[in-house]
């Protein structure tokens, strides 16, 4: 902590919680121990964000892709989301965390999308960190639902073809009501974004580690910060523009 610059902390960070099944087989147990595992990781990068004062979180916990695992995988994440945030939200509320949920949430079964219903509606009102949990999301659908969304103005007469640009897409997305991701963060050692936040990532820094998500804790994201930190963010000018603008200030 200590060697952090809390004057240069991205507002927002997202993660790809990856590797609960992996763990869980080199553990030698089923995948869906790892899941619950991972559920551990989850409170305890919460906590640390919002110690070092992170103001918006977005976790990748399910996509839409998910679907297509094993019958009884699925539907044991199911269980395991709803039971973990009735669990959980009483004290993401107590600690003023807000909750939202962005995905194709219309493919949860009932029971799962009244829990995120009333979550959601819990903790509206709160404050601190914004928690995002991206369920039954691909960041494909999303965009192809974007369209669809300005296409239909255009056809009704409410948004003229010319006004269709970066910012109206924006509006259109899941993610309109949150800043872009500043830092994207990989656990389990794989190199890919996997249709998470395509647009939105444009100009993240991405980063990527070998530890598995059931085993990344405060450590791991103040690591992943300092590398962050570390790094020139130059938006497409050089680093000689980046120098003069910083002396500008």
């Amino acid at each position: 902590m200590e060697n952090l610059d809390l004057s240069k902390l991205p507002k927002h960070i997202a993660i790809i919680m990856d590797g609960n099944g992996r763990w869980a087989q080199e553990q030698g147990q089923d995948r869906l121990f790892g899941h619950y595992q991972g559920v551990l990781s989850v409170r305890k990068v919460v906590e640390a964000a919002t110690e070092i004062g992170i103001q918006y979180l977005t976790l990748y916990a399910f996509s839409t892709e998910n679907w297509e695992r094993p019958e009884q995988e699925v539907t044991g994440l199911m269980t395991l989301f709803v039971d973990t945030i009735a669990k959980e939200v009483p004290d993401l509320h107590k600690n003023n965390i807000k909750l939202r949920f962005i995905g194709n949430l219309a493919m949860l079964p009932p029971h799962a999308r009244e829990a995120l219903d009333n979550a959601t509606a819990q903790t509206s009102k709160n404050t601190g960190l914004t928690l995002i949990i991206a369920l039954s999301y691909s960041s494909r659908w999303e965009l192809v639902e974007a369209a669809k969304n300005m296409a239909t103005k255009v056809k009704q007469g409410s948004m003229q073809l010319d006004e269709i640009n970066e910012t109206t897409l924006s509006a259109s997305l899941t993610t309109s009501d949150f800043p872009d991701p500043e830092l994207m963060i990989r656990t389990s050692g794989e190199f890919r974004i996997s249709n998470f936040l395509l647009y939105q990532l444009a100009y993240a820094e991405l980063y990527f580690t070998d530890t598995r998500w059931p085993d990344f804790r405060k450590d791991d994201l103040i690591k992943a910060i300092l590398d962050f930190q570390s790094r020139e963010r130059r938006f497409g000018k050089t680093s000689h523009q980046i120098s003069l603008n910083g002396e500008k200030k």
